[in-house]
């Protein structure tokens, strides 16, 4: 039932919340964990995808914010709390960097890159995949909040309502947002062999929006929500 799950979540970020005050206070960088140690773990391994990187900045604010660093800040604090829940984790990315093989052209190395990463993923046994990108629509300025999609493995619908759930109490108070599946068009979720769920963290065509998705405090709560979420579903 909802009322059920969204107490379970709640549960899970109180717990989460338990261990943010050494979390947030420690800059120490944990080294990502790799594929082998994690398998060795047993269980789910959460493989975290910071969208886009490097060159392909991904999605732009009106005044040239890109989306690719705003991935990565927080698919890094997810990374973070996952470890310190004792959760395997494996990163596409942990740097500003593309996984494109140094192709010659532009249209090469975002095809090498997204197959790269679809091959890591379809590489960890036990795998689930979390995605992590920035919305926009340009058309409609004032359209902000976060949004989860699933691919067609597995339990993957039922984790992102999961997550949807817990994004919707954190960060939608007001603004609730459904999940939805993922169009055939998104290639790493098309290529996936595995559970997967792509967050939309919020909309830089929205002015306030792109803002708080740049401060670190903001950053926190989507990764809390992200990681209550993703704890519970795969409980």
């Amino acid at each position: 039932m909802i009322v059920l799950r969204k107490k379970t979540v709640v549960r899970a970020l109180f717990l989460l919340a338990a261990v943010c005050g050494v979390f947030f206070l420690q800059s120490v960088e944990k080294p990502c964990v790799s594929a082998l140690s994690a398998v060795n773990a047993g269980g789910t391994v959460i493989v975290v995808d910071a969208g886009h990187g490097g060159e392909d900045g991904g999605a732009v604010s009106p005044d040239g914010v890109e989306e690719s660093q705003i991935n990565l800040a927080i698919a890094r604090q997810v990374q973070d709390l996952l470890l310190l829940s004792g959760q395997p984790v494996v990163m596409t990315r942990t740097e500003d960097v593309s996984l494109d093989n140094g192709e010659a052209t532009v249209r090469k190395r975002k095809r090498a890159d997204l197959k790269n990463r679809a091959a890591l993923v379809n590489g960890v046994q036990h795998a689930t995949l979390l995605s992590i990108h920035q919305n926009s629509l340009p058309s409609s300025p004032v359209t902000h909040g976060a949004q989860v999609f699933w691919n067609q493995q597995g339990d993957a619908q039922e984790l992102a309502q999961v997550v949807q759930d817990s994004l919707n109490l954190c960060i939608n108070p007001g603004n609730e947002k459904h999940c939805k599946q993922i169009p055939s068009s998104v290639y790493l979720m098309k290529e996936s062999k595995v559970p997967g769920v792509l967050v939309e963290c919020g909309f830089l065509s929205n002015p306030q929006e792109t803002n708080a998705l740049q401060d670190i405090t903001y950053q926190r709560k989507l990764a809390l929500a992200i990681t209550a979420g993703l704890l519970c579903g795969i409980a």
